[in-house]
C-alpha cells in the first residue's frame, strides 16, 4: 500500500478522533464502517477534503456520557473506499497507517472531536511489512483451532493457509469476539511480534477446555 508516509513527521499533528469500543484497527488492516451520526458524517466529509485521516480510539473510564475518556493509543487510518447510500449513510474503509498516543484534546467548534496526536513511539507501523521474527505460527495455528472449535466458528481455511501472516492476524484480531480491553491489548503491543503473542495468548485463554490436538491446515 502506497501512502507516502515513511516517516511519523509525515503524518498529521492534529486528527480527528471516532471513540468507539470493541472496534479495533491496526496498521494495514482494513476496517470497514458504516457512518449515520451527524457528527461523524460531518467528520467524514471535512476528512475528505484534507488528509482522509481519521483516528479509531476506544473509550476508557472517566469524563461524561458526553465526552467519554479516551484511551491512551489508538490507531490512524486513511479512507481508502467511500460511498455514500441513497438514505444519507456513508460506507467508508479505513487502512491502518500507524498507532499513535493520544494527547491533547483540541477545543473546536467542530461537532467531533480533535487530539494531538504522537506517533513517534510507533514509527516501525510505518514499514512496508511487519518484520516476523519470533512468531510461532504452529502454536498460534493450534491456539486458532482450538479457539474456533470452542466458540463454533469457521473460517475458510484454504484461504487462512495462503495469507501473508500479518494479513491473516491483523483480520483475525479485528474480527473476532474479544472484548474492549483485550483489543486494546492487541492494539498496544509493541511491535507485531508482540501484537502476534497477544493474540495468540487470548486465542488460548479462550479455549483452555478444548482438548482436539488434530492437525489443521496452518501447520
Amino acid at each position: 500500500m502506497t501512502t507516502g508516509y515513511r516517516t511519523a513527521a509525515d503524518l498529521p499533528q492534529v486528527i480527528p478522533v471516532f471513540p468507539l469500543d470493541g472496534v479495533l484497527l491496526l496498521p494495514r488492516g482494513d476496517l470497514p464502517l458504516q457512518i449515520f451520526e451527524p457528527r461523524y458524517l460531518n467528520m467524514v466529509d471535512d476528512a475528505m477534503a484534507g488528509d482522509r485521516m481519521i483516528g479509531m480510539i476506544q473509550k476508557r473510564a472517566g469524563g461524561d456520557r458526553a465526552n467519554p475518556a479516551l484511551a491512551a493509543v489508538g490507531c490512524a487510518g486513511r479512507i481508502t473506499s467511500y460511498a455514500e447510500t441513497s438514505d444519507g449513510r456513508y460506507l467508508i474503509t479505513l487502512t491502518g497507517i500507524c498507532r499513535f498516543s493520544a494527547g491533547e484534546e483540541l477545543a473546536v467548534r467542530t461537532p467531533y472531536r480533535q487530539v494531538r496526536s504522537r506517533f513517534e513511539p510507533f514509527a516501525t507501523d510505518l514499514l512496508e511489512e511487519a518484520p516476523l521474527a519470533g512468531v510461532d505460527r504452529p502454536r498460534f495455528a493450534k491456539a486458532l483451532k482450538r479457539y474456533l472449535n470452542h466458540r463454533e466458528l469457521d473460517i475458510d481455511w484454504d484461504t487462512a493457509s495462503t495469507a501473508p501472516l500479518e494479513a491473516l492476524a491483523n483480520s483475525l484480531a479485528m474480527g473476532l469476539p474479544f472484548n474492549a480491553s483485550e483489543k486494546q491489548a492487541i492494539l498496544e503491543a509493541e511491535d507485531f511480534a508482540a501484537r502476534f503473542q497477544v493474540l495468540t495468548a487470548l486465542l488460548e485463554i479462550d479455549a483452555l477446555d478444548d482438548d482436539d490436538d488434530e492437525p489443521h491446515p496452518l501447520q
